[in-house]
């Protein structure tokens, strides 16, 4: 396959099953994708990924081309994937830029590639949908067999499958990378109040965390939790611009439309949530959230003030309000950031499998692998030495 060719759409055999790849979701009906879904992942959901291609964030010209894997048994989807064709490595926030540099350097072709994820959304959670019946583990090993061989088929340097939930490991056999990161979840235990919460961190961590709501209710902002379907049209245009702005600010592209934004407000209006900072009339910061029937997923945040502590307000401390109100088990504010450990976070190990065709390429990265995840373990292990509750079994 060339340089940013579509592979093609036929159809290919695995026993019983027929596998399938569609370049919208739209081709898949909703309710059969969604009734394949074990959780309530907002995520991988199919109004979330039909929304991404609907509004312009799904785009050729950004690296993504959507190619959908369903498995069919006589014409019934029993199996889907969320498959994407990628020109680029952006927004995928598993790192391969230095894979891709080496195999382009050794002459070869590292894009277009195929991408198993949820676009610009680092969240955990199932890649294979199967259902959870018997026949689940072999249906996942049948999407991971499909993708496989359309990546061979085609000349495709490799196929990637990022933040796995736990049953979609046993899928993919030693052909297949195994990479580990660390995000930083907070844990529910059962708090009644955020006062409750605090009352489990050590001295030096919860006083920190009351001045730093302190500095924001003296700056004199109106702060408010609202469900996504209850903003009207300008208030959600005011919160796409912040996002913009914000990205803008750092020199990031901001992907994700305002069509998109409001698509969050309607279809996904239930499951969407806002932490709002209120300036008279305006809306001068904001945090975005998604919920799932167990977790809180925190996604984007944007801001026009300065106000020391405002981030940690929006982002992490409205969000932890949140959750325990809920009776959520926990909350996920997204990638990266020691800082959150202070606040209450803890390290959880990230899971993705990555095939790469080259068996030179792949024995390289397979030996840079082991010691990059040695050392993963070592500092999530370090940060949990340094966990900021008063007993290590809080």
């Amino acid at each position: 396959m060339t340089r940013g060719h579509r592979p093609s759409m036929a159809a290919e055999r695995h026993g019983v099953l027929e596998a399938r790849f569609h370049p919208r979701i739209d081709e898949v009906p909703a309710a059969a994708w969604d009734a394949l879904r074990t959780d309530g992942n907002p995520f991988l959901s199919h109004a979330f990924l039909a929304a991404l291609e609907r509004t312009g964030c799904i785009r050729d010209d950004w690296g993504w081309q959507a190619h959908h894997l369903g498995l069919y048994e006589d014409d019934r989807l029993v199996a889907a994937a969320p498959l994407y064709v990628k020109g680029n490595s952006h927004g995928e926030f598993v790192f391969d830029w230095s894979w891709a540099a080496a195999w382009e350097r050794a002459g070869g072709d590292y894009y277009p590639k195929l991408l198993n994820a949820v676009p610009y959304s680092p969240v955990p959670g199932a890649r294979l949908l199967a259902g959870d019946g018997a026949q689940a583990p072999r249906r996942r090993e049948a999407l991971v067999s499909a993708m496989r061989q359309l990546a061979d088929a085609h000349g495709l340097s490799s196929v990637h499958a990022n933040f796995l939930a736990p049953d979609d490991l046993s899928a993919f056999d030693n052909h297949w990378l195994a990479r580990t990161d660390v995000q930083f979840h907070w844990p529910n235990r059962g708090y009644g109040h955020f006062e409750d919460f605090l009352a489990a961190l050590n001295h030096k961590k919860r006083k920190n965390i009351r001045q730093e709501r302190a500095h924001v209710a003296r700056a004199g902002l109106r702060l408010e939790w609202r469900r996504g379907d209850s903003l009207g049209a300008d208030e959600w245009r005011q919160v796409h611009g912040l996002y913009e702005h914000t990205f803008d600010a750092k020199g990031n592209h901001a992907a994700l439309t305002r069509e998109f934004f409001h698509a969050l407000g309607g279809e996904l209006g239930t499951a969407t949530h806002l932490a709002l900072a209120w300036e008279g009339a305006h809306i001068a910061a904001m945090a975005l959230f998604l919920q799932g029937d167990e977790a809180l997923y925190g996604r984007y945040w944007g801001s026009r003030v300065d106000v020391p502590g405002l981030h940690f307000e929006l982002c992490y401390y409205q969000g932890i309000e949140h959750t325990i109100r809920a009776g959520l088990q926990r909350f996920e504010p997204g990638a990266q950031g020691e800082h959150k450990l202070a606040r209450g976070f803890l390290p959880v190990h990230t899971h993705s499998r990555h095939y790469l065709a080259d068996a030179g390429l792949r024995k390289a990265v397979r030996a840079a692998l082991a010691r990059e995840t040695e050392a993963v373990d070592a500092y999530a292990a370090d940060l949990l030495e340094h966990s900021p509750y008063a007993h290590r079994d809080a």
